[in-house]
């Protein structure tokens, strides 16, 4: 099978998007630098290597983002420029719902996402990881994947996301106002759970009870009983349940039974 990954001599292209990188490592920010790890890892050490240079030298003619793609036409050493793609997988529904989860706990994340910041906690839900999340086509001779001409858009794509990390949205079928309506949505559904402690819940007033005084409910038999244990002298007892009377009067402040 011939070896299409270095056909002919790549044509010069007028106005084509370079990359602000001249030289050493295309990407800045960490999500930038993350989403080309995934392409390093996928991508042949030539190709990955030709496909820097196509970037660099301005061989990209054009490039969009849409929801789930990056669409790009590539001037190789054919007379057209080839039509390039690289695709990354839209979030399931329950992707998005845990996506919003936990934007939704976060206090101040979606004021971030929305201003353009993308906070990292987001990482694990929207950078691809792996082969089964990114994919990418040409109509190049070259049976390499990716082939150089994808790779050029790869790191034309990592540029974009230093400046704006938010296109991660977008690739992952995600828009601006769906992750806003469902953040809201999940708020006002969720208004229940959203003080699982109850620190800000109304509780009824406290019951007011009689009060009635610990001697009224005493068996004065009993207790004088109880305090012959002490002494036999019938005088003796009397004084010490009338002691006890006291003594609870001042403990409680009632003032109910005078000293």
């Amino acid at each position: 099978m011939p070896d299409f990954s270095e056909f002919g001599k790549r044509r010069a292209v007028s106005g084509g998007v370079s990359a602000r990188s001249r030289r050493g490592a295309f990407a800045r920010t960490f999500w930038s630098k993350s989403f080309l790890e995934v392409v390093e890892r996928l991508a042949e050490p030539g190709r990955l290597s030709r496909g820097r240079t196509y970037a660099r030298a301005g061989q990209v003619v054009s490039y969009r983002i849409e929801p789930g793609v990056v669409a790009a036409e590539v001037q190789g050493s054919q007379p057209r420029p080839f039509g390039t793609t690289c695709d990354i997988r839209r979030l399931r529904d329950e992707e998005v719902d845990l996506l919003i989860e936990v934007i939704r706990a976060s206090p101040g994340m979606l004021a971030r996402v929305v201003s353009g910041d993308l906070p990292r906690e987001l990482a694990p839900h929207l950078l691809p990881e792996t082969a089964a999340d990114i994919d990418f086509g040409c109509t190049c001779p070259d049976p390499g994947w990716p082939c150089k001409h994808a790779v050029a858009v790869a790191c034309l794509l990592a540029e974009r996301l230093d400046d704006h990390p938010r296109d991660l949205l977008t690739l992952r079928g995600l828009s601006l106002d769906t992750l806003i309506g469902g953040v809201e949505t999940a708020t006002a559904d969720g208004d229940e759970f959203a003080d699982p402690y109850g620190e800000k819940l109304e509780l009824p007033a406290l019951p007011a009870p009689r009060i009635r005084p610990a001697p009224d409910e005493l068996d004065p038999a009993l207790l004088r009983r109880a305090l012959r244990m002490l002494s036999a002298d019938e005088s003796e007892a009397a004084d010490a349940g009338r002691a006890l009377v006291v003594v609870y009067s001042t403990l409680t402040g009632s003032g109910q039974y005078p000293v």
